[in-house]
């Protein structure tokens, strides 16, 4: 607002002035994407920063026309309001006149809501503690390797974020986004499924943003790897924990409370007194504070470490955390500290106790919620101490006295075994159908060779118990087998590096582009697997050998590193930590997720000089029709597993899951046929070959999912010497797999050029059958846009 006037009417008659006039323009309420002192930004303000829910509306509806959701409802109810529950079989529509479709993209979008939530949440929390601590203008420098530090934000926000206080705003916006979200789930609100779609694409986008703010603040405030190529190996599997010393096992997301405990023990000076151990991303990212940390493994198999003994103190945040946590912890005689509003347990509050009333309250009581992390760090460690004592004096026996819930030996596993009615229920009721009744009938006959392959791929959710009719702790016994049988439960894993470099990116980019590297695989996700850990690694492990660049993050990351090839030796020990060629990067926890799509935005600004300034489309666009990369979920569990892929879908990103992900309830599916791209430099719209071929696709099993990954790193911007690689991989991916060629590779051969040369005989041969004919005209620079 422009504003003039004369002095005289506004100052003081006291003050004597002549002809005294003054101009200037007042900023009302200011403009919150630019007012974060950005002047030596030289890229000018893209088309959309801050998106709200319709600015992105009409990219959404391009990929959804390319990409229409499948769906697979699990109910055909809708049970939400007073009104039903109401049948939507059939064609039929509920009370409010929601039909099948639409609850079913309601469904969805109420979970990538919850996800995304969950991770902005915890950011919330994370930012907050810093701001606390280190204040608001605490500086964002990530080192002189780094120079785009949030691509992310850079692309969605339309700021360069340097401080925590910018941080904040970040999340200011992603909560204001989530409300609006949320509240078009509720009766009488959105009515249309592909609105819905739109919407879940937006929580997804949402996700990425709060958990680039997120990890952004956790590596500058407690100074984690900062695109640490060579990131040290820490020490990984339920065996790597010393049961002489006393245990802290850390369970959930948040690192806060477990920096916290390591910070006391370096003043004390007792850090090599007491181990510090934890399950799924709190492990990974306090090993990313100290490499004294261990980690045992993923969240799936949280009943059998627990069960296991490990932890003398058991100390939980937030997310992944078994809601029966307290009660197994119980058992044990190990003592449990809660200490996130999230998670509480039904826990008296003692936050305004003294350390020492604390540890008081927890000794007589065993357990205890204190929301004070700092308080958390002296009171968890000097538990440790006594209880740790306690277990010895009670078991007689250091080595033994983790098995507080196993049984004592073999002997008294066969005699549980021998209660088994062989009913059959414990198969029936298991998510995988894993032959559970015989490992008992086995076990009944002291021959354990089922039991031990059962250990193998079991992840410990405790179905088969609960439907047991003799109450037969299985996974109380599964886990003794493990623990008597497999000697070798040490392994390794590298700890997370964080973000991508810059220069990294730059070496990589143009091969990236034109389909000289074969692509980017980035695993992510929870461990819900259909056949144990070791698929997640063999998967790894075919690609590293295809020299596809591997990134890797969370569950995913500690799943790799519990397997070892015949020397003994992990995959993080046989492979690169740098973001190349044949490269296995592990870049964090759940939160760091968003380095592997910020490295894909990186491609497009650092080696292609596209502008990231609020510019989600044209970046969203580039990635879809340029940069190779594909996500796979192999084990997607939770609903921030939604949130994620749907984010990365909206880039452009296709994602493959594993087959408990139909649960999910929709896919993003194309019909296989051509698809119809502008070319920016022919000026006309022309027909192109179908890839990538889906946003989001599910693996019935291993073959099937090593097939779909070189499939879907195809992309139209592919040169003739890239397609040619791409397809050498996925014909000889599926020839090894499958035994056969790919049924549907006419599709992708545009040109005789695009032959591999060492198959060009039996794949022109096999096109010929298939009565393929060249394409006539090829993309230069396609785009959606248009």
């Amino acid at each position: 607002m422009n504003i003039e006037g004369d002095l005289k009417k506004v100052l003081s008659p006291l003050v004597k002035s002549k002809n005294l006039k003054f101009s200037g323009n007042i900023v009302i309420g200011g403009n919150s994407t630019t007012d974060n002192h950005d002047d030596d930004w030289s890229e000018k303000m893209g088309p959309s920063p801050k998106p709200k829910i319709p600015t992105l509306r009409n990219w959404d509806f391009k990929l959804l026309k390319r990409y229409p959701p499948f769906y697979m409802p699990i109910c055909d109810m809708c049970c939400l309001c007073t009104f039903g529950k109401c049948d939507l079989s059939h064609g039929k529509k509920g009370a409010c006149g929601l039909n099948i479709k639409s609850q079913q993209a309601r469904i969805v979008l109420i979970a990538c809501c919850i996800g995304t939530s969950c991770h902005a949440g915890h950011s919330r929390h994370m930012i907050h503690t810093l701001i606390e601590r280190l204040g608001k203008d605490y500086p964002i420098d990530l080192g002189n390797f780094i120079e785009v530090e949030a691509p992310i934000i850079r692309t969605i926000m339309g700021m360069k974020p340097k401080t925590l206080g910018d941080l904040e705003k970040v999340l200011e916006y992603c909560e204001e986004q989530i409300s609006h979200l949320l509240s078009s789930t509720h009766t009488g609100q959105e009515g249309s499924h592909i609105d819905f779609e739109s919407k879940s694409f937006h929580a997804g986008m949402i996700d990425d943003l709060a958990r680039e703010a997120g990890d952004l603040a956790q590596i500058v405030g407690f100074n984690l790897p900062k695109g640490d190529i060579d990131a040290p190996l820490v020490e990984l599997g339920m065996k790597c924990v010393d049961p002489n010393k006393p245990n802290i096992l850390c369970i959930g997301h948040n690192m806060v409370p477990g920096v916290a405990m390591i910070d006391y023990m370096e003043e004390q000076g007792i850090e090599d007194e007491i181990e510090i151990a934890g399950i799924c991303c709190s492990a990974i990212d306090i090993s990313r504070y100290t490499t004294k940390s261990k980690v045992i493994g993923p969240l799936s198999r949280q009943l059998m470490y627990i069960r296991g003994g490990i932890g003398d103190v058991v100390v939980i945040d937030e997310q992944c955390i078994r809601t029966d946590i307290l009660e197994e912890t119980l058992k044990t005689g190990a003592v449990l500290i809660a200490t996130n509003e999230k998670m509480c347990l039904g826990l008296e509050d003692i936050s305004h106790l003294s350390e020492d009333e604390m540890i008081n309250y927890i000794l007589r009581n065993r357990s205890a919620l204190i929301l004070d992390e700092v308080k958390v760090g002296k009171v968890a460690v000097e538990l440790a101490k006594i209880v740790s004592k306690e277990r010895k004096n009670k078991d007689n026996n250091d080595k033994n006295r983790y098995n507080k819930c196993l049984p004592n030996s073999l002997t008294e596993l066969r005699k549980l075994a021998e209660e088994c009615t062989e009913c059959g229920w414990c198969d029936r009721s298991c998510p995988n159908s894993f032959k559970v009744m015989d490992s008992m009938i086995g076990a009944k006959n002291e021959d354990y060779t089922e039991f031990r392959k059962l250990y193998e791929v079991c992840y410990g959710c405790g179905r088969c118990e609960e439907i047991c009719e003799r109450n037969i702790p299985i996974v109380s016994m599964t886990t003794k087998i493990g623990d008597h049988f497999c000697d070798d439960l040490h392994y390794n894993m590298r700890a997370g590096r964080g973000p991508i470099q810059d220069i990294e990116i730059r070496n990589v980019g143009a091969p990236i582009v034109f389909g000289d590297i074969p692509g980017i695989v980035a695993l992510v996700g929870c461990s819900n697997y259909p056949n144990g850990d070791e698929e997640i690694a063999l998967i790894v492990k075919e690609f590293l050998e295809r020299k596809y660049i591997v990134l890797i993050s969370g569950c995913a990351a500690m799943s790799v590193g519990m397997w070892k090839d015949k020397d003994g030796k992990t995959l993080y020990e046989k492979y690169p930590g740098e973001f190349k060629s044949g490269g296995l990067v592990n870049v964090g926890s759940c939160l760091s997720n968003c380095h592997i799509t910020g490295a894909c935005i990186k491609v497009a600004n650092v080696f292609a000089k596209l502008p990231l300034r609020g510019n989600y489309e044209e970046v969203a666009d580039y990635i879809l029709n340029k940069v190779g990369a594909v996500g796979l979920a192999w084990g997607a569990m939770s609903q921030k597993a939604a949130a994620i892929a749907t984010g990365v879908n909206r880039w452009g990103i296709p994602v493959i899951v594993g087959p408990h992900s139909t649960k999910y309830r929709r896919m993003y599916l194309s019909d296989g046929n051509d698809f119809e791209v502008f070319d920016k430099k022919a000026n006309k719209i022309i027909k192109i070959d179908p890839t990538p071929e889906h946003l989001i696709t599910p693996a019935e099993n291993l073959a099937e999912c090593m097939c779909a990954i070189p499939k879907l790193c195809m992309r139209p911007n592919d040169g003739a010497k890239g397609r040619s690689m791409k397809l050498y991989h996925y014909i000889s991916v599926y020839e090894k797999y499958l035994g056969c060629m790919p049924p549907d590779l006419e599709k992708f051969v545009r040109t005789e050029k695009d032959i591999p040369l060492m198959m060009k005989n039996k794949v022109l041969e096999y096109l010929k059958e298939k009565g393929w004919k060249p394409r006539e005209e090829l993309p230069k620079e396609p785009t959606l846009l248009y």
